[in-house]
């Protein structure tokens, strides 16, 4: 099988954020970036799958700057055959500019299937994968838990609201992956070393600015302190009066 993983770098979810000076991006100093953890799921499920298949390629594409060839060598370590970097300037706030210069690449380009993570964890948008698939023509199944691929089909598994849902597609297919389809491997230092030697190949690229503009960016506001109003049942009565008079809930 010949499957293309589409994947991201993000800030890591345990970083200290600050806005930049022009108020519209993040500073990017002193910021820890990684893979984007949903990725990782995608990048694990084509490893599985080339392997149970016993032959086929897993080629890893990310567009950005040209800090993200370290987050493509991280996918390459994990055991993925070589990466493309469509490099940029930075990523456009329009996630249909992503998908455009995604889809241009992975055009007429042989793939059985064609991964991304569901969401990325810096933006939330849930939207580049399904984009790629509308530009390309090809089926989309999202957020999938559960993947079986047989006779040049598959069948994926959706957790819904009460249930699972079971969703049959014909290949080539864009899939976006959910927690729970599998427990992505950790590079071992032979697979870091490998990667080094791994060919990646830099393509440069300019997204149009699209439809969408980052006005700004706020840091949410600090939590209150809290207040302890007493221990046991000596503290109802005033627990009760504060959510009535200051918090007013009740």
């Amino acid at each position: 099988m010949k499957i293309a993983v589409c994947i991201k770098r993000v800030p890591d979810s345990e970083t200290r954020v600050k806005i930049a000076s022009d108020g519209k991006s993040i500073d990017e100093a002193g910021v820890k970036f990684i893979l984007n953890p949903y990725d990782e799921f995608a990048v694990e499920e084509a490893l599985r799958l080339k392997e149970k298949a016993g032959t086929g390629e897993v080629v890893v594409v990310a567009l950005g700057s040209v800090a993200a060839q370290e987050t493509i060598r991280t996918a390459l370590a994990m055991g993925a055959d070589r990466g493309v970097l469509l490099q940029s300037q930075g990523l456009p706030p329009d996630g249909l500019e992503t998908a455009k210069g995604l889809a241009a690449e992975l055009k007429d380009a042989g793939f059985d299937l064609i991964l991304f993570g569901k969401m990325a964890i810096d933006d939330y948008n849930h939207q580049v994968g399904p984009m790629v698939a509308e530009l390309l023509d090809l089926p989309c199944v999202t957020t999938v838990a559960h993947l079986e691929i047989a006779g040049g089909r598959g069948t994926a598994e959706r957790e819904i609201e009460g249930g699972v849902e079971v969703v049959e597609f014909p290949l080539p297919a864009v899939l976006t992956t959910d927690k729970g389809l599998n427990e992505p491997r950790y590079p071992a230092l032979k697979g870091i070393m490998a990667a080094k030697k791994k060919p990646l190949e830099v393509k440069l690229t300019a997204p149009g600015p699209g439809a969408l503009e980052i006005i700004a960016l706020t840091l949410p506001p600090e939590r209150q302190a809290g207040k302890i109003v007493g221990e046991g049942s000596a503290a109802v009565a005033e627990l009760v009066r504060l959510l009535r008079e200051e918090a007013k809930v009740l």
